[in-house]
């Protein structure tokens, strides 16, 4: 009866969170202690102590980090420079925002996608670019470094497999996601991007000169301002003809707040993977050290950490820590285990992870599928690193559906005659990716690393 209870409850969990707005994270805490406590008579100092303190430090701090770069103008500084770069190439134009989506998202920008709709979606249209084309590639090429080891679903990944004793990887759990969407990424451009390489350049529309958007500055980001506040110094002002005029072209470099805030990145991102630091603590002390370096520049900073995010991964690792202690976890592992073959159960995940996320948050289906996942890894039937790339894979792919944060950024920046159609469009995309990804993640991955 424990058990049933335990999966009823989660599944009411899931369903109203995807139903409504409310916090899945909340609802979980909520669970924790009525399932924990009152139905499983596990005591609620248990249930307090099962708080995944390290992994809210992580959350918490990378969310921080990732607030403070973004509001002193970092993260458009590199956005700016890198479209400066495309000098007019409309391949170029496609490729250097799949790359700039996933330098983003390996920043810590969860919302890397949501960063860049407004910008590439018009500029599509305005360099005779398939919509469509570019919209899945600045998803996929967020998706591609989704894993990074200084972002949340990495800090989530990571932090599942530390409370559970497994074996991590970092590397291997970024590299996997990393080769597929960029595998994905080719085959989208050669099917629907070869006439850009014939097209040749849009001299008109994108130039060395006048930047990375086009000859009239229309769309362009803003340069972060030299004095560290992440005011913009570059003003964009409309002519009489309702053409956008960059009244202030020049690029500044960066300041020494900008500087500091890329190598305070890049030294988690160099000390989480080559030296094993602890990237929740140094994440909070880095960010410490940043906010001193301009304490009046950002004075509500912290109300930019991504709260929500925190409370939901929190609360979902806090009910998955009853499941394993009341035994639900252990019982369904079990029964899946005993039922069919280890590889095809994690065959049947894959697909299951993966038809959830296409509709549901894939940070909350991930916080589910990994430890549901946890008897077959321990038991170690299938390869540990290998399945649980695969997992999550499956979980963040899906994303491109209309229905995710990534699509609805998309479809809403899309200038298509026809945004039924285009939608419609996306969600035929999302079904192939469902249909196919799980299957050709567990045979390249999985069955290897299993045999």
């Amino acid at each position: 009866m424990i058990y049933a209870i335990s999966v009823l409850v989660l599944a009411a969990i899931f369903t109203v969170a995807t139903v409504t707005p409310v916090n899945m994270g909340i609802l979980a805490f909520a669970a924790a202690f009525i399932v924990g406590a009152w139905v499983s008579d596990i005591p609620i100092e248990d249930v307090v102590d099962a708080f995944p303190a390290g992994t809210f430090l992580i959350v918490g701090g990378i969310t921080l980090l990732f607030a403070i770069a973004k509001a002193n103008g970092t993260l458009d500084y590199i956005m700016d420079r890198c479209l400066h770069l495309v000098r007019g190439r409309r391949w170029a134009i496609v490729w250097m925002l799949f790359a700039l989506s996933g330098l983003l998202m390996s920043m810590g920008a969860v919302l890397a996608v949501g960063m860049l709709a407004p910008i590439a979606m018009p500029l599509a249209a305005r360099n005779r670019i398939n919509p469509f084309l570019m919209g899945m590639m600045i998803t996929h090429g967020g998706l591609a470094c989704v894993f990074s080891p200084i972002n949340l679903y990495g800090a989530l990944v990571t932090g599942i497999m530390k409370s559970a004793g497994l074996p991590t990887n970092p590397g291997v759990i970024f590299l996997v996601p990393f080769v597929l969407n960029l595998a994905i990424g080719v085959v989208l451009f050669l099917v629907f991007g070869r006439d850009l390489i014939r097209g040749g350049r849009r001299g008109d529309d994108v130039t060395a000169s006048d930047g990375p958007i086009g000859g009239t500055g229309a769309g362009r980001l803003p340069s972060p301002a030299s004095d560290g506040s992440g005011v913009s110094t570059a003003v964009l002002s409309r002519s009489t003809t309702g053409t956008a005029v960059d009244t202030a072209p020049a690029r500044p470099r960066l300041d020494r707040y900008q500087c500091a805030t890329l190598v305070g990145i890049l030294f988690l991102a160099v000390g989480s993977v080559g030296f094993g630091i602890d990237i929740g603590v140094s994440a909070l002390c880095v960010s410490a050290a940043l906010l001193l370096m301009a304490p009046k520049s950002h004075p509500k900073i912290v109300d930019n950490v991504a709260w929500p995010a925190v409370v939901l991964v929190c609360g979902m690792l806090t009910y998955m820590a009853v499941l394993t202690q009341n035994g639900t976890l252990g019982f369904l592992g079990n029964t899946v285990s005993g039922a069919v073959a280890p590889l095809f159960t994690a065959l049947i995940l894959c697909y299951a992870v993966g038809i959830l996320s296409a509709f549901a948050s894939s940070t909350a289906t991930i916080g589910i599928a990994l430890p549901l996942a946890m008897p077959l890894l321990l038991g170690g039937e299938v390869g540990v690193l290998g399945f649980v790339a695969a997992i999550v894979f499956s979980a963040t792919v899906v994303d491109v559906s209309p229905f995710s944060l990534h699509g609805v950024m998309i479809l809403a920046n899309a200038e298509v005659e026809d945004k039924i159609r285009f939608q419609r469009k996306m969600l035929a995309y999302c079904g192939i990716v469902v249909l196919f990804a799980p299957l050709i993640v567990w045979a390249l991955v999985v069955v290897p690393t299993s045999v």
